[in-house]
């Protein structure tokens, strides 16, 4: 009969198991967080002396929902309802799972009449779905955002939105264009090569999202997307012809990394990838062929 194992070798084969489960952590952690450490990757919001940091895809997503209650020509306190509402039920993330049938930014169930499953996880259907059920709620703009949240989610942790009551207001005052270059982010450096159609992609994104608010068009400059902050009533005032810009170029930057933006500019303003971590800088000179009130797109070579 073969003699069992001593004592010392099954202490070794613990230590052997508990170094490779440990090896193993260290490698998930390097493998998904040394990026975000090494490169810095994020987006921070500044204004009114307070802060706000995200990840990318949660400014990606919160930049979609602003620029569906844009679209809809909706209140900043819809906005910040809608903003609260998805920083407490998926952290601003697509989730693809949740309670039960729930899914994506707001944790909607399609067995309660929200979409398909397939509509849901489309942030521009979910976001939209969202406002339909708040603009059923009497006199939501003077109720407290958690109230008229709940009112829309029938959540079982009714007050849970009040945490987010704050971050939600300054995340909207700056993606809804009332602080200028409040959102900067830090791009990532693994992006892959851009294909000729990226022009193209930032064009039906624009459109998909903003719907008839925005017109954009192929500027000039190569690889450049132009987007006029004007209407072609010429009813906007300069003060809103400023905000909208701010609007679209804070909604670029927070989408810089998934449509592999290279350089956004406003007015007298830049983003730069290379650059990104220094924020807003002044620039010297205006995208060639755009006009002064255009928010100027470029894409990656």
């Amino acid at each position: 009969m073969p003699k069992s194992s001593s004592p010392k070798r099954r202490r070794g084969l613990k230590w052997v198991t508990a170094l490779l489960v440990l090896l193993s952590a260290v490698g998930y952690g390097a493998y998904h967080f040394l990026p975000v450490l090494l490169l810095g990757r994020g987006c921070t919001v500044r204004a009114g002396g307070q802060e706000l940091s995200l990840d990318l895809p949660q400014a990606a997503n919160a930049s979609t929902i602003t620029a569906v209650a844009i679209s809809r020509g909706l209140p900043e306190q819809a906005l910040t309802i809608a903003l609260a509402t998805s920083m407490q039920e998926s952290d601003l993330q697509n989730l693809s799972h949740g309670d039960r049938d729930s899914m994506g930014l707001f944790q909607q169930r399609p067995s309660q009449g929200w979409g398909t499953a397939a509509q849901i996880m489309d942030p521009v259907h979910a976001s939209n779905a969202f406002f339909d059920a708040l603009l059923k709620v009497p006199g939501y703009q003077q109720l407290p955002v958690t109230v008229a949240a709940q009112q829309v989610q029938r959540s079982g942790f009714p007050d849970a939105y009040a945490k987010h009551a704050a971050e939600a207001a300054l995340l909207a005052s700056a993606l809804g264009g009332t602080q200028s270059d409040a959102l900067s982010c830090t791009a990532g450096f693994d992006a892959p090569p851009v294909t000729g159609g990226a022009t193209a992609a930032v064009r039906e994104r624009l459109t998909k999202e903003f719907g008839s608010q925005v017109a954009p068009r192929a500027a000039a400059a190569v690889r450049t997307v132009a987007v006029p902050t004007t209407d072609s009533g010429g009813s906007r005032t300069a003060a809103q012809e400023q905000q909208r810009g701010w609007v679209l170029a804070q909604w670029a930057v927070a989408h810089a990394q998934d449509l592999k933006i290279a350089k956004v500019t406003f007015g007298d303003d830049q983003w730069s990838a290379a650059d990104s971590g220094d924020g807003w800088r002044k620039s010297d000179t205006r995208t060639v062929g755009n006009a002064a009130e255009d928010v100027s797109i470029m894409v990656a070579q």
